[in-house]
């Protein structure tokens, strides 16, 4: 006889079942996995605020320019990005999805979107 994982009821059928029934499966796997889904949820909201924040600053023209002190200002955080496009001149663009900035001088940043 073997019990559930997650209520320690006996098991009923199969020798190899470790549930009793789909709600103990689900409750001993949403645990499991409850630590690794909680940092990756906290990165993905930092990450869509960084976007959000660069999509409501930039003009429909596709760029403009703004202080980094602009950006700390409405909750950018700068350590989040989703990917790194260098450039054949040596400039780097860092970009929340498809919004991006360049440091193009000391505390200045262009703004862009990836076409």
């Amino acid at each position: 006889m073997k019990n559930c994982l997650e209520c320690e009821k006996t098991i009923n059928g199969r020798s190899d079942k470790k549930f009793c029934n789909d709600s103990c499966r689900n409750s001993f796997n949403n645990r499991q996995n409850t630590a690794s889904n909680i940092y990756v949820r906290n990165v993905n909201t930092l990450l869509r605020k960084n976007r959000k924040i660069l999509q409501n600053l930039l003009p429909k023209s596709g760029k403009t320019s703004i202080s980094e002190k602009t950006l700390k200002v409405l909750g950018f955080n700068f350590e989040y990005f989703t990917h790194v496009y260098e450039t054949k001149n040596g400039n780097t663009y860092k970009f929340c999805y498809e919004f991006g900035y360049l440091n193009i001088d000391k505390g200045v940043l262009m703004l862009v979107k990836k076409s």
